[in-house]
């Protein structure tokens, strides 16, 4: 096995064990220029960070993890690309709150997702959302179907802002629990009142194959009328 793994290479690539005392040293070092230089970018949370902001993340982390461990790598030209990233984040902040044209070009405008207890299609088609990540968001939120929701907005920040019903103007919508969207078909099975899983249209069906007046789809779901319970 000794021939096959050379341990001290394995472990310490050549390198004297008094290296790894260069290590801390770099490390901490590393960590304090990264928190002082998130604490004057301004902090917000992982959520609400832009895309720029992500590539700012990106760019310290690679910028901070090799002068930790690379002994060929020195810990001034790092902390210069620290200062060099610091300095564009604050230019691009200053541009965003300058030009509208710059702003709408880096950060997303906020898009209206559900009108009425229905999805508004010309937005909701644009957004990079997963149908199970928003009925997820709506989930969390103590919500049962979509007759809850007066409005809905995907944010610029990718948070999810929800505007409800009051519980005497909650009406039928598409619900949202797997247990009953998965049971959702394209046979009508009886007289009733319906949602189309697609846009969440709500109508009065009979036990016949039916087109949705909105988005012309096919597969539909019972709608039910319950009121939050939070």
């Amino acid at each position: 096995m000794n021939d096959i793994f050379e341990w001290k290479r394995l472990l310490f690539n050549d390198l004297p064990v008094a290296f790894l005392l260069e290590v801390l040293f770099r490390t901490v070092v590393m960590f304090i220029v990264v928190l002082l230089t998130l604490k004057f970018a301004g902090k917000r949370g992982v959520k609400q960070l832009s895309i720029f902001e992500i590539v700012i993340i990106i760019s310290l982390g690679s910028a901070a993890g090799d002068p930790m461990f690379y002994e060929d790598v020195g810990l001034v030209p790092a902390i210069l690309v620290f200062a060099v990233i610091l300095s564009m984040y604050r230019m691009v902040t200053w541009l965003l709150g300058k030009s509208k044209k710059f702003e709408h070009f880096m950060e997303r405008k906020t898009k209206s997702i559900i009108e009425d207890g229905q999805f508004s299609l010309h937005d909701f088609q644009k957004e990079d959302l997963a149908l199970d990540e928003f009925f997820t968001e709506l989930r969390l939120r103590s919500i049962e179907h979509l007759g809850q929701v007066r409005n809905a907005y995907i944010e610029n920040n990718g948070t999810v802002s929800i505007y409800f019903y009051a519980d005497e103007e909650v009406k039928y919508g598409l619900p949202i629990r797997p247990q009953l969207f998965d049971l959702k078909s394209s046979t009508i099975s009886k007289s009733g009142i319906y949602a189309c899983t697609f846009c969440a249209n709500v109508q009065q069906l009979e036990p016949v194959s039916a087109k949705c007046s909105v988005c012309a789809r096919t597969e539909w779901v019972e709608a039910i009328k319950t009121t939050r319970i939070v």
